[in-house]
């Protein structure tokens, strides 16, 4: 049997205390945490930073770090500082020194990296190992050299490697959610499908219990199933928490792709083994033919500057979609005559927050209320370009009427200027996997003792 402790759905979240003591008191094998995703958005991987502060980060960790080292057991974490860059695997592992120069600890540490050279990915590219994905954009050649950060995503291989050195702790650059969970289990010859099915099930904590603000939970594998058992007071895993999982974050519920192979729980079946534990067993493990990583690249979409407006006229309100139509036609022609810039080398974009600015078209029974948020978002090649297309749409946004007949009206703007700016943006330009011929082809693994 092997024990997996994970503390949190993410490194940053928080996580309780207590039960993170009874997780280290039940005798882990292995504790296990992620630092980061997608979610957020690309300007992570963009910037190669972390969503979260240092310093929550780093009180965190020490808390991490303490139970570790209570339990004597490796910690491991994937995609560290968020987007899990070779810059966020130094940014965590100088945290990491720090606190145990503070405690006197000697460590083995070792670092995992995952950043990908633009040169040697369109290298890959021209040589046919990278492949797209579904609904991936069109690439060429010249896409890996336009982003700022390209990662891959590494899988158990990659985590069985740095633990393999004799680590105590594992700071890893972008992995998948469910390798550093599985990586212990299989090397330890429990059942792979049940291995990759608890780990996909584990990878945000209690996400998966009755509770999912409880945070910490514990994964037990073993040779035919693996049991899930939350470790705050109260906190129930049951069937239904426990098969509900393999929907989150997962276009088929019933098959997940992983570096190497899939995970097939067609044939799953989870029983209660009493009232806070419920029992797995069933999952299958498809390798592959070919062992695929994931590709995950940003890159600069231009400047933004966004202004706010609020409306509350009743009328304005309820004819909102034609009034802000007809600001961005009319904004749109203004900046292209007036500052002689060409259509597609500018974004107007205007959202209506409070009625349908998350789901557009797809709201469903909408209906009007008291007050309007006019959310004004112009993007632009340069910074200087966007706010002068924001100033333009100042008065559009201050005083524009429902119709030309009728007196001018005046709305609110929160700030003075209304004009923010918010610096650079990002977007997302790859989802395409890169075949290797060995698991660590496109990673580099370093270890160093601290402390």
């Amino acid at each position: 049997m092997v024990r997996v402790l994970v503390p949190s759905g993410a490194l940053g979240l928080g996580y309780d205390r207590a039960a993170l003591a009874a997780g280290v008191a039940a005798g882990p094998d292995l504790i296990a945490i992620d630092g980061g995703s997608t979610d957020s958005g690309p300007h992570y991987l963009g910037t190669g930073t972390s969503k979260y502060s240092r310093a929550t980060t780093r009180a965190e960790w020490a808390g991490l770090m303490a139970a570790r080292r209570q339990a004597r057991v490796p910690l491991v974490i994937g995609t560290a500082g968020t987007c899990g860059t070779d810059a966020m695997v130094d940014w965590l592992a100088d945290i990491t020194r720090e606190i145990a120069t503070e405690t006197g600890e000697r460590l083995r540490l070792a670092r995992l990296y995952s950043e990908q050279a633009p040169d040697a990915m369109a290298r890959a590219f021209a040589a046919g190992r990278i492949a797209p994905l579904p609904a991936a954009p069109e690439v060429t050649a010249d896409t890996f050299a336009g982003c700022s950060h390209i990662v891959a995503l590494a899988g158990a291989e990659q985590i069985q490697a740095a633990l393999a050195t004799g680590a105590d702790i594992v700071i890893a650059g972008r992995t998948t959610d469910t390798a550093i969970i599985a990586a212990l289990p299989l090397m330890r010859g429990c059942h792979a499908g049940a291995a990759w099915h608890g780990a996909k099930v584990g990878e945000c904590g209690a996400l998966a219990t009755t509770r999912p603000g409880s945070g910490v939970v514990m994964v037990e594998f073993d040779a035919t199933g693996f049991t899930l058992t939350p470790m705050a007071e109260g906190v129930r895993a049951t069937p239904e928490t426990v098969s509900a999982h393999m929907l989150y974050e997962n276009a088929d519920p019933f098959r997940l792709h992983e570096p190497g192979g899939t995970l097939d729980v067609t044939a799953a079946h989870y029983t209660a083994l009493d009232a806070r534990r419920t029992r797995a067993t069933g999952a299958r493990w498809e390798p592959a033919a070919r062992y695929c990583v994931k590709l995950e690249g940003a890159r600069p979409a231009g400047f933004q500057v966004v202004s706010l407006v609020t409306i509350r006229d009743p009328r304005y309100i309820a004819g909102s979609a034609d009034w802000c139509a007809d600001i961005t036609a009319r904004a749109r022609a203004q900046a292209e005559a007036t500052l002689g810039l060409a259509p597609e080398s500018f974004t107007i974009e205007l959202r209506r927050i409070g009625l349908d600015a998350t789901l557009g078209a797809l709201e469903p029974g909408r209906t009007l209320p008291q007050e309007l948020g006019i959310l004004a978002i112009t993007t632009a090649e340069t910074e200087p370009r966007a706010r002068e297309i924001a100033k333009l749409l100042n008065p559009f946004l201050l005083h524009h009427p429902l119709s030309p007949d009728e007196p001018m009206p005046t709305f609110a703007f929160p700030f003075s200027p209304p004009e923010m700016a918010r610096g650079a943006v990002y977007e997302f330009c790859l989802n395409h996997v890169l075949e290797l011929a060995e698991p660590m082809d496109a990673f580099r693994l370093e270890t160093e003792v601290i402390g």
